[in-house]
């Protein structure tokens, strides 16, 4: 907008040696102008008409201009008119203060025009700009702001950064404005933004309730340059996944070039929020302002009140946004060609804790080098932690870093309920142009306490030994697979857990995928814990297609039955068949040993069989075979089959039980609110 208010001025002056005749008895006077340039933009298809009444002390001026270009700036405007009552105000000077309008909203526009000086003051709502031109420094001319809408400089930032669109706030600047014949043109000045806002079409950068004092200087031509120093005071940022809210003020200074639209560099950054974060070095950006290079310092005193300050954006990506870090944190990063090739992270006393329970670090420190080229050692370390409530000792991490790939020099022990857990040949490649985060290693379980494991993961009182092997975990993608599997010896037998997946392991929703397999575990040991009545005997089975979400049952195929073995007695109790009946809604064959059962506390049986299928949040249940006759034949289903005297058989007619109902059926048994009932 002032470079408007700069070639009115200027065409004011043209028109009049144009327009003025000269005699006072002159009465109206049209001058035609094709074209009037300037260092700073052109004026085409000018139209100046003069009125002047004879004997009047003033007349009356219309300026119109079919176009205007100021192309360094990126400034087009058309039907120009402007119409102001002309008058003399001595030593040879004019001044004309009249509305205007140039493609947008009417203005008001103020021009004084002497031998020595050019004013001329554009305003509008509340804001206003003020153009001064000393005759005696023709290439300097002089722009103040007050409370201009940002949105009057859009044309302006377009030149710079195409992208980014203006959506509010306004500012105020005294600029100096300087068009030396030959160099490029230059802006500088003292610059204030009040709430400003601006972002991108795709949502990758944006700015909001923006409060800045800045020092401003910039060069535009083939090179365009930008120098900024000063405070900004408060508002928020957002560059792709980082998001910054300035709750205090930070000291911001950098220097920013762009050489033939070919995408920004920062040769020169400083950062500075106190106590908080500091970050030093250089950037450079593609013209799509994704980055391609960077050398950065980093230093963070107070990771407690940085992770509050610029962490939220990261942490909430990864689910997160609640985590919870003190200590101290400094770090250098190269990136080249948007890959990163060397990087230092050092700790000292940092804490993390997962409000969630899902992880905790104490006491982590050391350092950790990674490098692109040539090899390099480090390590990390950490005096205790827990993951999802089970807690694990000290251990130290020595690490080797080459060619892009963070590993492990040996594998790495750590106690953990009452037997060790074994990293093997950890390898992590860090996020670059040809892929995300990838991480693969080994783990060993040896001999851990099933019943530590069941106490800290609040199942019921389970009692063995958890030992296997996973010979290689990979996590790329935000998810989580395991080759091999576990074995853990529960109750005299075992359990096998296999095709081991997890997605978003630490993030919004985790979900586990996994098939189970069951072997020869002791009934009565199990029936005990669960608070379920007493059942005698070896039970098998498989739980294939096992879907956790947020670690809820959401889908499975279970099958439990009953395998006979040698010296083995299979006996159900009382207890044992009412909660069975509670459960599933079975009910007792209607025979005449029925009318015999309440007279006996177990009963034998030869076999136990119940299946379920979940999805959509229903069981589809089964048995050992399906029961009853004619219409009855296929609803019924055997869950007990007895043997003896007297022959006790158990049998369901619900085939479609609703899951969170059965879980709650499940959930009473074990606490004993329900008691057994014998008819």
């Amino acid at each position: 907008m002032p470079w408007i208010l700069r070639l009115l001025a200027w065409a004011v002056g043209v028109s009049l040696l144009a327009a003025w005749s000269g005699p006072a008895s002159a009465r109206a006077a049209t001058a035609r102008i094709e074209r009037v340039e300037t260092p700073v933009a052109t004026l085409q298809g000018v139209r100046v008409r003069l009125e002047w009444p004879a004997g009047a002390d003033r007349g009356r001026l219309r300026l119109q201009a079919a176009r205007l270009d100021a192309p360094d700036l990126g400034y087009r405007f058309a039907n120009i008119d402007w119409q102001c009552p002309l008058q003399r105000t001595g030593e040879g000077g004019w001044q004309c203060d009249g509305p205007a309008r140039g493609g947008g909203a009417p203005f008001r526009l103020a021009v004084s025009l002497g031998p020595e000086m050019t004013r001329a003051a554009l305003t509008r709502g509340g804001g206003g700009v003020t153009v001064t031109r000393d005759a005696a420094t023709p290439d300097l001319t002089r722009v103040d702001l007050t409370r201009v809408p940002l949105a009057w400089t859009q044309a302006l930032l377009d030149q710079a950064w195409p992208e980014a669109r203006l959506q509010g706030g306004h500012g105020d600047a005294r600029l100096e404005v300087l068009t030396p014949p030959g160099q490029r043109l230059r802006v500088r000045g003292p610059l204030e933004l009040h709430d400003a806002a601006l972002d991108t079409p795709d949502g990758r950068i944006a700015a909001e309730g923006l409060d800045a004092r800045l020092q401003l200087d910039t060069r535009f031509g083939a090179t365009d340059e930008v120098e900024l120093d000063g405070r900004l005071l408060a508002g928020e940022l957002l560059y792709g996944t980082t998001y910054i809210a300035l709750d205090r003020p930070v000291d911001l200074s950098l220097q920013a070039r762009n050489v033939d639209s070919s995408g920004w560099a920062i040769p020169r950054l400083r950062w500075d929020d106190p106590g908080r974060l500091r970050v030093e070095g250089s950037l450079a950006f593609t013209p799509a302002l994704a980055l391609q290079q960077a050398d950065l310092s980093v230093d963070a005193p107070d990771l407690a009140a940085a992770a509050a300050g610029y962490l939220t954006g990261w942490l909430g990506l990864a689910g997160l946004s609640d985590l919870q870090l003190s200590g101290r944190a400094q770090a250098d990063v190269v990136v080249h060609e948007g890959a990163l090739r060397q990087a230092h992270l050092a700790l000292a006393g940092v804490r993390v804790d997962d409000p969630r329970g899902r992880f905790a670090f104490q006491d982590l420190r050391g350092d950790v080098r990674f490098s692109a080229t040539t090899p390099v050692s480090s390590e990390l370390a950490w005096s205790d932690g827990t993951l999802y409530g089970l807690e694990f000792g000290a251990a130290r991490l020595p690490f080797t870093s080459r060619d892009g790939v963070l590993a492990l020099e040996q594998d790495v022990r750590v106690e953990t309920l009452g037997g060790e857990a074994r990293i093997e040949q950890l390898r992590l490649r860090p996020p670059g142009p040809d892929g995300g985060l990838d991480i693969t290693f080994g783990l060993a379980l040896d001999s851990l306490d099933v019943g530590q494991l069941a106490q800290a993961l609040g199942w019921p009182a389970f009692t063995g030994r958890l030992t296997g092997r996973i010979p290689q975990a990979r996590y790329a993608n935000d998810r989580l697979e395991f080759d091999g599997g576990l074995a853990m010896s529960l109750f005299d037998g075992t359990v096998q857990v296999s095709s081991l997946a997890m997605e978003r392991p630490f993030g919004v929703a985790p979900t586990l995928s996994a098939d189970i397999a069951i072997n020869d575990l002791d009934l009565q040991s199990l029936t005990g814990v669960f608070g379920f009545g007493e059942i005698t005997g070896a039970l098998d089975g498989r739980i294939d297609g096992l879907r956790l979400v947020d670690w809820q049952p959401v889908a499975f195929d279970a099958s439990l039955y009953t395998d006979r073995k040698r010296g083995v007695r299979q006996r159900i109790s009382q207890r044992a068949v009412q909660d069975l009946s509670s459960v599933g809604d079975p009910s007792f064959a209607s025979t005449l040993q029925a009318q015999l059962i309440g007279l006996f506390d177990d009963f034998g049986y030869a076999r136990i069989g119940i299946a379920c299928r979940l999805a959509d949040e229903v069981c589809e249940m089964d048995g050992l075979g399906s029961a009853g006759a004619g219409a009855m034949q296929n609803r019924g289903f055997i869950i007990v089959q007895g043997s003896g005297l007297p022959r006790l058989t158990v049998v369901g007619y619900n085939r479609w039980v609703d899951w969170p109902t059965l879980v709650e059926r499940l959930a009473a048994v074990g606490s004993g609110e329900i008691k057994p009932v014998v008819e």
